[in-house]
């Protein structure tokens, strides 16, 4: 198995909620306290980060800190790319999952001719963008731009040019155009969409694993569905966000908290099945909040658990 490398990107500036940069900390904090070296087993890297743009007030708010999102979501491409090009396995452990954007092109800068495949295991679709958005957080827009679709049909902001130079900039972060095929994308746990998400679902049929519908049919035989979905994708990656499991069931740490998500042993579960598949290139764990967190740190506490136990996987 090839070397872990951790990516630690503390930013949260495409989040609504101020807190989830510190969701690494919280993260080191609960294996500590568990008496586990896993943070000293690996190597790791800093991400530099730009926190104090938050202070900065804008006045278009369809894509709020753009800017700093896209030069952000640049350096986690940056970060991911070189250690994949290391022979490392990327563990990205980010704040707001902006970033997830920067992830994906790191990805698919290192191998621009291998077909990537997405499993996205989160309570939101995160496919909005600045046309379509009714908040302007980009934690929400990655999707759209890794798959390259601004959901015109769909708009109901009319963004600035600037903000449209800085859209057209993420949008072609390590590689130029789409990295992802809607059709390789595929959702676990989505349960809080607005209308034009719904409309991306239904438009490139993208296929979302409720929680219910895993309970009824099992989760063997939707995760063998899966797999077969994305048997033409050379790799895989993970992009796993603490909101996709209930909050009153595990805890409110996090930035846009959903009731009625998975527990903990069930995202084991669905990663440890897709990891199985031998494809998986790079996970990524993102929006814990520990500002938020009700029962001190247990969402990082339950993080840090499904960490563990799905990196022994990985060996």
């Amino acid at each position: 198995m090839k070397a872990i490398k951790i990516i630690k990107n503390r930013s949260d500036i495409g989040a609504g909620a101020r807190g989830s940069d510190l969701g690494i900390d919280a993260l080191e904090i609960a294996a500590i306290n568990k008496e586990n070296d896993f943070f000293n087993r690996h190597a790791f890297i800093d991400v530099e980060t730009k926190n104090e743009s938050i202070y900065n007030k804008e006045k278009n708010s369809f894509a709020k800190r753009i800017q700093h999102v896209a030069e952000q979501c640049e350096r986690v491409a940056n970060c991911t790319k070189q250690s994949l090009l290391e022979n490392k396995f990327p563990i990205v452990l980010s704040g707001d999952h902006s970033s997830s954007l920067g992830t994906i092109s790191g990805i698919k800068a290192a191998f621009p001719k291998k077909e990537l495949g997405v499993i996205w295991i989160d309570a939101h679709a995160d496919i909005h963008s600045p046309y379509s958005s009714p908040s302007g957080n980009i934690h929400g827009m990655p999707l759209a731009a890794a798959i390259g679709d601004d959901n015109i049909y769909c708009q109901i902001n009319i963004p600035s040019e600037e903000t449209e130079l800085h859209w057209n900039k993420i949008k072609n972060i390590g590689t130029k155009g789409p990295k992802l095929k809607p059709e390789n994308l595929i959702y676990f746990g989505v349960r809080d969409t607005e209308i034009p998400e719904e409309y991306q679902l239904t438009k490139f049929e993208i296929k979302n694993y409720k929680v219910s519908e895993i309970r009824y049919r099992g989760l063997k035989e939707c995760l063998e569905e899966t797999l077969e979905k994305l048997k033409n994708c050379d790799q895989i990656y993970i992009s796993f966000d603490v909101d996709s499991m209930d909050c009153d069931l595990v805890s409110y740490g996090t930035g846009t908290p959903v009731a009625k998500g998975f527990d903990p042993k069930e995202i084991i579960e669905i990663i440890n099945g897709i990891i199985a598949s031998k494809k998986v290139v790079c996970v990524e764990f993102v929006e814990i909040n520990p500002l938020l967190d009700t029962k001190g740190n247990k969402m990082a506490e339950t993080a840090f658990y499904i960490l563990d136990q799905i990196t022994k996987n990985l060996n």
